[in-house]
């Protein structure tokens, strides 16, 4: 017997017109739908000026609404809405922006450190130089990422070119913190645009400018080049060549590892010893397999009895080094080992073993910057010249402004790297150009103006720095700047001495001397 229902349902006249009608209105809405993905471009938009390129999870770009966006990142979050709350305190019309380039999605975690350091840094000066004697233009600071690697560092640069004119006013660009490929593309870019461009932590030699080689326009430096790190090591340490060898990494197109290794070289030039190599990964800041490289490069040290081992190569590797060191067969050779910056990442890395410092090796770097290279205290003079404790104690003060309400809080601050005192000054360098490019009566200084006031930044005229004197030659680049030299410790990194590319601290004038 059929099913009386299915009959009443399914085949009348009515029901099959009822029936069609439903299933027809199904297929058209199932099609619009499909259409409408396919048509419609999926929203990858993060915040105004940031999105997420495709292929990419990470939030990328400028946030130009300047209200304390941290891209994602839990740990930038309170230095964010900082600079958020200080730019929402400007007027419009009467303010210039300074950009910070940085990658503020990393993934490495001394990076992430740097990262947060740098912002604090350039925060404090912002929010100090907007309360001087109410001088004009205001500093309004906004936040660009160029992603983990500086991957989509053109993405970022990209729009920084657009936003000279209002409502941003961009006048300076700052926070070009890594000497690297695409670090050096950006700011190869936003010069030729007429940009100004501070550098806070790029050390390599090539990322300047120099006599007949004008490759930058318009940047200006606040840290010493890899050479003059150096110079500055081989003054304070009196090396003696013929016992001292080189260490190296022969990936190239690192920056900082090039001029770092040439600049080592030169300084080694009567060591009777070859250099020892290793290959890092394309990604320096992978683990690869130089951990096995450098437990069999120990050997080659303890074989060549070197009392001194120059190390060019990144953090990482010089962690895997060090440790390779620690467990080294001839433990009763003291070694020192002397680096560049880089090696202000270890401070706090988890990963170095930190017994192999009292195997009877020492582990000294040229820091861009350290708490304690401009305070007094028992055995420890500062220099008359050079940099200051009052200026060093301005920043301190500031920074303790910041770090609470209503200013802050900023987050967890860290000084031993010297990211926060560098960023500061770069900000402070940044600051000045603007400010000295602005015509009487006017609230901002024309474009071009800002990236040709660098020659003029010396004598009287120095950006009296918390790192110390910051005194530019013609091309940019800082006029013997301090080095402290900081050893590694267990606890906290130790300041030892200040050191200078010159041998001694500059004249009380601090004026470069006419180069060839």
């Amino acid at each position: 017997m059929q099913n009386p229902f299915r009959y009443r349902v399914f085949y009348t006249v009515r029901q099959k017109i009822v029936t069609s009608a439903v299933a027809l209105a199904l297929l058209v809405w199932g099609t619009v739908t499909v259409v409408q993905r396919v048509t419609t471009p999926e929203d990858r938009s993060c915040a105004p000026g940031v999105s997420r390129p495709a292929g990419s999870d990470e939030c990328v770009g400028v946030a130009t609404a300047g209200n304390g966006y941290a891209f994602g990142r839990e740990q930038l979050k309170q230095v964010a809405d900082a600079i958020g709350r200080e730019n929402a305190t400007l007027e419009d019309g009467r303010y210039a922006t300074v950009a910070l380039l940085l990658p503020l999605t990393s993934t490495s975690p001394g990076l992430r450190e740097k990262v947060l350091n740098e912002l604090q840094g350039a925060f404090a000066q912002q929010y100090r130089a907007n309360r001087q004697n109410n001088e004009v233009p205001k500093i309004r600071l906004l936040l660009a990422n160029t992603g983990k690697d500086n991957v989509h560092w053109k993405t970022a640069v990209d729009q920084l070119k657009t936003m000279t004119g209002a409502p941003h006013r961009l006048r300076a660009v700052s926070g070009i913190a890594t000497s690297s490929g695409p670090v050096s593309r950006a700011v190869g870019e936003l010069t030729r645009a007429g940009i100004a461009v501070v550098g806070t932590t790029i050390t390599a030699d090539d990322i300047a400018n120099g006599p007949g080689a004008l490759r930058f326009p318009g940047l200006a430096r606040v840290s010493p080049t890899n050479g003059d790190e150096a110079r500055a090591l081989a003054h304070f340490g009196r090396v003696d060549a013929a016992k001292a060898l080189l260490v190296h990494d022969t990936r190239t197109g690192d920056h900082y590892t090039d001029t770092l290794k040439n600049a080592f070289s030169r300084l080694l030039a009567r060591s009777p010893h070859e250099s020892q190599l290793f290959t890092s990964d394309a990604d320096p800041n992978a683990e690869g397999t130089t951990a096995n490289t450098f437990r069999r490069i120990t050997h080659l040290v303890c074989d060549a009895g070197a009392r001194t081992v120059f190390f060019a190569g990144r953090h990482t590797q010089l962690r895997q080094f060090i440790n390779a060191l620690g467990a080294r067969g001839c433990q009763d050779l003291r070694i020192t080992v002397l680096t560049g910056d880089e090696a202000s990442y270890l401070g706090g890395d988890p990963q170095l073993d930190r017994s192999a410092l009292d195997t009877g090796l020492t582990v000294r770097y040229a820091a861009l910057a350290h708490p304690d290279a401009w305070r007094a205290r028992p055995g420890y003079r500062p220099p008359e010249t050079g940099g200051s404790t009052a200026a060093y104690e301005e920043f301190v003060r500031t920074l303790g402004t910041v770090a609470k309400a209503p200013a802050g809080p900023i987050g967890r601050t860290a000084l031993a790297d010297g990211q926060t005192i560098i960023a500061y000054d770069a900000m402070a360098t940044a600051v000045r150009a603007v400010r000295e490019a602005t015509p009487p009566g006017d609230h901002v200084p024309p474009l071009a103006d800002v990236a040709r006031q660098w020659p003029q930044v010396k004598g009287s005229l120095k950006v009296p720095g918390a790192s110390g004197w910051i005194c530019l030659d013609n091309h940019g680049n800082p006029h013997n700047k301090a080095v402290p030299v900081v050893q590694l410790t267990r606890g906290a990194p130790r300041f030892v001495a200040m050191a200078w590319p010159e041998g001694e601290p500059p004249a009380a004038d601090c004026l470069p001397p006419r180069r060839p």
